[in-house]
């Protein structure tokens, strides 16, 4: 039995509500209702009234109080979600509401949820496209001289806009702030940071004489940012390492066996980035591992010497690697090549050899739009995408799981996925 003092009355909106300060306990000290009551969870002395009066929607009230006492979220038909979860973030209670809403993550469980509608990523040719989650469950889509950014309930926030320099590569660093770089030589200033609730820019990235000549493109971020830079002058590659709160340059890595046009940085730890180049077709790809602090290349991967030296037929020789992510779990590194066919090779063996799975969907047009793949990795399990589908590989031997696949809308150009245990999940297409 709760006794009397424990009892609190709302007036919200002309509705009466009567629960207990042991219900609104469940809010945290944060929220709205944290502020009415002392370290004890009393009512401030100071109350001269017994009923509290909340000029909001009851309707909405009600489902919120429902879930601070039963820990389930129920939504009745004619409650608007996204209403609730602006009322839910008044009474700062949106976590409570997004993690009762969502299951734990499992890629095996990934549906369509909703769509932005609007010019497709791929439609015009020439123009650079990406798609990255944020740790937050928030979203941004890079394409021609702009950053669109929506948040997890995918309402579109103000646009960044890069002054009609094209957007080579974009990355969240926390879940308040982009990095993006674009089509400007290093000496003026082509890689900023961005807050995503206003579309402003912080600051530009501080650049040395080293590095004036070169323009950046693909971003990479793990406590440190890192970015490909090539130079106008004489087509020489090299990786930028910044410190992203300040800006400042700490690091120049010169990497010449591996460096290429087109490339994918991942940090396997703090110190220790992964580069991985991607040559025209008529070459293989090279993968590198750099200690930063040393500028050393600590471990390397060469497909075309790979092939020579077992002396694959030529079937096997003519794979070309489209993508490339590091398996921390597993101390390996995962390739992907045209077919969409996967193969392992583990950091920890001498012989850097390839374990392929045959199980592979051959790649076509879609619309008369070439698709290559992509990999993604996510709470254990990886996530490989091939024309109009995303395949899920789970368990210690990485067995195709499920397929994702898109009814319309023609090829996947990217796919990201973002969130914590404490936010929603998102896969985005």
């Amino acid at each position: 039995m709760e006794s009397q003092k424990d009892r609190v009355k709302f007036n919200v909106g002309g509705r009466i509500f009567e629960t207990t300060a042991t219900t609104l306990a469940g809010a945290g000290r944060n929220s709205f209702f944290g502020a009415m009551f002392d370290e004890n969870w009393n009512l401030h002395s100071n109350a001269t009234t017994n009923e509290h009066f909340i000029d909001r929607d009851p309707d909405y009230f009600a489902v919120i109080l429902n879930l601070l006492r039963t820990g389930k979220l129920y939504i009745p038909p004619k409650i608007d979600k996204k209403f609730l979860y602006r009322e839910a973030l008044y009474y700062g209670l949106l976590d409570h509401v997004r993690s009762a809403e969502c299951a734990p993550f499992d890629g095996n469980r990934l549906r369509l949820a909703q769509s932005i509608t609007g010019q497709s990523v791929g439609d015009d040719v020439g123009t650079t496209q990406a798609i990255r989650a944020s740790p937050s469950g928030w979203c941004c889509v890079a394409q021609g001289s702009v950053v669109r950014v929506y948040d997890w309930m995918l309402e579109e926030h103000p646009t960044i806009n890069l002054d009609y320099h094209k957007v080579n590569d974009v990355c969240w660093v926390d879940s308040e702030n982009i990095v993006a770089s674009f089509d400007r030589k290093l000496a003026s200033g082509s890689i900023g940071l961005f807050n995503v609730s206003t579309g402003k820019l912080r600051y530009k990235h501080q650049v040395t004489n080293q590095l004036k000549d070169y323009t950046a493109g693909t971003l990479c971020f793990y406590y440190k940012l890192s970015s490909n830079c090539k130079s106008s002058s004489n087509n020489e590659y090299r990786i930028g390492v910044w410190d992203h709160v300040t800006g400042k340059l700490i690091n120049i890595v010169v990497g010449k066996r591996i460096l290429g046009n087109d490339s994918k940085l991942q940090w396997y730890d703090t110190n220790c980035l992964m580069i991985a180049s991607f040559y025209p077709l008529n070459q293989n790809c090279c993968i590198g591992l750099f200690d930063i602090r040393e500028k050393a290349l600590v471990w390397s991967w060469s497909g075309s010497a790979w092939e020579q030296r077992n002396q694959y037929p030529v079937s096997q020789q003519l794979r070309k690697f489209r993508d490339v992510i590091i398996i921390k779990e597993s101390n390996s590194i995962c390739v992907v090549d045209d077919n969409g066919c996967l193969g392992f090779i583990d950091l920890r063996s001498t012989t850097k050899s390839v374990e392929w799975r045959e199980s592979c969907t051959p790649i076509t047009a879609v619309d008369n739009r070439p698709c290559y793949p992509k990999l993604g990795f996510h709470e254990g399990q990886l996530f490989s995408s091939m024309n109009d589908t995303i395949s899920v590989y789970s368990g210690p031997n990485w067995l195709l799981t499920s397929q994702l696949r898109q009814s319309r809308g023609g090829p996947i150009c990217d796919f990201s996925i973002g969130g914590t245990g404490s936010s929603r999940e998102n896969s985005i297409l």
